[in-house]
């Protein structure tokens, strides 16, 4: 979509994370006018682990954010398996930019802010609003809020995330919610001298897993994650622990120290692991990104390089067509492949991460030793390896 310098296009990007955050940066970097709405009261810190990894470390070099990023690093420098006295039964590859545990590892809070803080100049951020109607008329899409707000662009932008209320509304009938059958619980817990610099994953029977992974605050970020097919985030706080601690009453290890700290954590987080799919991530002048198009979750891993790299190829798109339709089919294409490879798990690999018997715990670690062994480390780096591009990123214009 070309530029009129005295009449800039306007964009309303929805939900102030990583995929809104970066669509606002580059938006704006083109000559875009941009407001992006926000329904949180004020900037949402807080969060676990996420990582800047293959094609998205050129976008994030090319805001010129990698050292900010590496400034901000969790800590974190290996990720280890461990048994139920704490003693290492496997370490994970973490050679190359790319490991598991990633060069470029940041709390997702930290990411977000960095892009906020480094947004070009004119971004409008609104807080506490989020859309309640849209109304599209072939040159423009107007949205109200809830606040009465009445905004018109030329572009409605989609980054609310997994549950978005916006996308459901406005492309029902064609989100495809594939349900893994995974929770995780999330939350920030206090240091003990015992945590090192190392991501530590325990697992024993009935497919629970702990993990304690180091920040940069001081504290020690944990989750908790298991096979179960009710999705508990729709119970309170309350109710959704209480029937978590209730699954891991004999889970051994550090089971017990997380569950006493979620009780006096300020942001436990709860989630169904839900992939999201989508057969179109635009329509008219409406399109989605980020979780909202393409959630791939924990499992698939990549979650945030994918959002920061579709706000780049959205822009780079819009920039070099003139047409809208044209401009978001390119940017569906290129962005299509890079997703789909990451959302395709292999079969089985959700059963082979949560072994539910002694026997599959002592298969599942017999196989990860293997693994990791020095004749098939190269081989099984290559699994962290997520959102590596096979073109360059599309210019912009």
């Amino acid at each position: 979509m070309g530029n009129d310098v005295m009449n800039p296009p306007r964009a309303i990007v929805s939900g102030a994370s990583i995929a809104g955050l970066s669509a606002a940066h580059w938006l704006r970097r083109t000559g875009w006018e941009v407001t992006v709405l926000e329904r949180a009261p004020g900037f949402r810190d807080g969060g676990q682990n996420v990582d800047v990894r293959g094609v998205a470390r050129e976008v994030l070099d090319r805001m010129g954010l990698v050292d900010v990023v590496k400034a901000l690093n969790t800590t974190e420098t290996a990720a280890v398996l461990v048994d139920g006295r704490g003693s290492v039964t496997a370490e994970l590859p973490s050679d190359g930019p790319d490991g598991a545990t990633a060069e470029l590892e940041i709390l997702r809070g930290d990411f977000a802010r960095a892009l906020l803080d480094h947004l070009p100049a004119g971004v409008e951020i609104v807080y506490g609003d989020t859309i309640t109607d849209t109304v599209e008329g072939g040159d423009s899409v107007t949205v109200t809020t809830a606040s009465g707000r009445v905004l018109r662009a030329d572009l409605l932008v989609i980054a609310e995330g997994v549950r978005s209320a916006t996308r459901d509304r406005l492309f029902d009938g064609l989100v495809d919610r594939r349900a893994l059958g995974i929770t995780m619980v999330f939350g920030t817990i206090p240091r003990t001298p015992g945590d090192d610099d190392r991501w530590r994953w325990y697992s024993t029977v009935g497919g629970r897993q702990v993990h304690l992974r180091p920040d940069n605050h001081g504290t020690t970020r944990a989750i908790l994650s298991y096979p179960l097919d009710e999705d508990l985030a729709s119970l309170d706080r309350d109710q959704a622990l209480a029937r978590v601690r209730a699954r891991y009453a004999d889970a051994g290890w550090e089971s017990a120290r997380v569950l006493d700290g979620f009780d006096a954590s300020e942001d436990v987080y709860v989630d169904h692991l839900t992939q999201i799919r989508m057969p179109v991530w635009h329509q008219g002048r409406v399109c989605v990104v980020g979780d909202a198009a393409w959630c791939v979750t924990p499992i698939g891993g990549g979650g945030a390089s994918l959002a920061l790299t579709g706000g780049y190829v959205l822009a780079a798109s819009l920039s070099a067509h003139s047409s809208p339709e044209e401009a978001l089919a390119a940017y569906e294409s290129w962005m299509r492949h890079l997703v789909d490879a990451v959302q395709k798990l292999p079969p089985g690999v959700v059963r082979a991460a949560y072994p539910r018997t002694r026997l599959g715990l002592a298969l599942r670690t017999l196989a990860v030793r293997c693994l990791t062994s020095p004749l098939l480390a190269p081989l099984t780096s290559r699994l962290t390896r997520v959102a590596a591009a096979d073109r360059p990123l599309p210019p912009l214009a």
